[in-house]
């Protein structure tokens, strides 16, 4: 398996290696040693399935809050998702940056999210479904998130007009949140929503990070 740290610390994007003949291909998606060898939590304490039909549809920004902090290791299975994770931890050099990589079912590729960092993701194809491989049980009290559209964060997303949930769209903007339990920084400069521009692109870079 191969492990690429993203900007963000303690993100990365996991690749395997599949081995291909007249069959098809075979490849691991998960090794607690190689894992471990790298630091990374190989608890496994729930395993998750999300299925959306829809294009264009935004999940997220996601996480749980102390004590149910979680890390999550997530794939896409079927369809294209543009994947986003949104770094809150306040002692973290990439507070406040948010990456974004392009995550499909032909891509043997996972993301590993560290406890502390929000995820979300827009479908950018029909019929999508994600596995989610969690390090800490869904803790209903504990469960919270940000805005998508959070000025804050100024995250790029591809498609325009998403469907989203009431509880997402009504998440609190960061700075304002009360529950969060976290706090802002005062030198962190908002950063303008706009659509990202792929002329002539079959999907999205593969990466992209806001500015610090």
């Amino acid at each position: 398996m191969r492990f690429r740290e993203l900007s963000i610390p303690g993100a990365f994007v996991v690749e395997g290696d599949p081995r291909r003949d007249n069959r098809g291909s075979f490849a691991r998606t998960f090794c607690a040693k190689e894992f471990a060898e790298r630091g990374l939590d190989v608890r496994i304490a729930q395993c998750n399935v999300s299925r959306t039909p829809n294009k264009g549809t935004i999940r997220g920004l996601h996480f749980q809050k102390a004590p149910h902090e979680e890390n999550k290791l997530v794939r896409c299975v079927k369809g294209k998702v543009w994947d986003v994770i949104v770094d809150l931890r306040e002692d973290s050099a990439g507070f406040g940056k948010w990456e974004a990589i392009v995550l499909h079912e032909d891509a043997d590729r996972a993301m590993y999210i560290p406890a502390g960092v929000a995820h979300g993701f827009q479908t950018m194809s029909e019929e999508v479904l994600m596995h989610y491989q969690m390090s800490t049980a869904y803790a209903p009290e504990s469960a919270t998130g940000v805005r998508w559209d959070d000025p804050y964060f100024g995250i790029s997303w591809p498609l325009p007009n998403p469907t989203i949930s009431a509880r997402d769209r009504d998440f609190p903007l960061f700075v304002s949140s009360r529950d969060s339990g976290l706090s802002l920084p005062p030198a962190v400069v908002p950063c303008s929503i706009r659509p990202v521009s792929f002329a002539g692109a079959s999907m999205p870079p593969q990466s992209f990070r806001k500015a610090s």
